[in-house]
């Protein structure tokens, strides 16, 4: 099996298995984020400031629920981030841009590679 459906499958098996506690938390949609980082900006000194994101604005966000991240080959990223609704999700991306944490994570990435699909559960 190669790296790129092992990730993929643990992701999914991840996901599966935290479906019922999203369930008694009211989870109704996962958000799923790729993105590349810019050149020259490794894995390690991204994931702090993804971190930092994570604690400092979206994880404080009403209707959050979790959130994971994990990087792959070439500065690929995936983020998961369950909502309890899309009105919560879409809350949390009105005011992202504004978030001290945003900046920096946001001047990481290459943006034009950003993609962001939600799922309803």
């Amino acid at each position: 099996m190669n790296i790129r459906k092992f990730l993929m499958s643990s992701t999914l098996l991840a996901t599966l298995a935290v479906q019922p506690a999203l369930a008694s938390q009211g989870g109704n949609v996962i958000e799923v984020v790729t993105f590349k980082l810019k050149a020259g900006v490794s894995a390690t000194d991204f994931a702090p400031i993804d971190k930092t994101v994570e604690r400092e604005h979206v994880a404080r966000q009403p209707g959050f629920i979790s959130r994971e991240s994990a990087h792959g080959a070439d500065g690929d990223w995936l983020v998961i981030v369950h909502w309890r609704s899309a009105k919560d999700a879409d809350a949390s991306m009105a005011i992202f841009e504004k978030a001290p944490s945003a900046a920096q994570f946001m001047s990481k990435i290459e943006a034009s590679t950003m993609s962001m699909k939600r799922y309803d559960r």
